[in-house]
């Protein structure tokens, strides 16, 4: 069943200019969405991290939750900057050394 509604013609104007307004800032935004996937290319993931540094997804949450690491969550995965991730990379080493000490004074107890 088809039901007419009738509007002033101010009215049907002033909601086509909004739409227009609207339509023209969803352009945009998807513009600066395909500017941030190219920047997004520069970006790594835990995986790599992980790998790279030989550290443990643990470790490096607790880099992420002492605030040593920025990060950004995308639909639940993790991405760093590499000159983030480079700037850590003395307390990660700092890190595994306290590890290896702890475990050396573990043992001689």
């Amino acid at each position: 069943m088809l039901e007419l509604v009738g509007i002033e013609r101010e009215t049907f104007y002033d909601m086509q200019a909004d739409f227009e307004k609207f339509a023209a800032e969803m352009k945009r935004m998807l513009n600066r969405g395909a500017d941030t996937d190219k920047r997004l290319g520069k970006w790594v993931d835990s995986k790599y991290i992980c790998d790279t540094l030989q550290i443990s997804p643990r470790t490096l949450q607790t880099f992420r939750d002492n605030g040593k690491l920025a990060y950004s969550k995308i639909d639940g995965k993790y991405f760093y900057k590499p000159e983030d991730v480079q700037a850590i990379l003395t307390d990660v080493e700092d890190y595994k050394k306290d590890a290896i000490w702890r475990k050396r004074n573990k043992r001689d107890k």
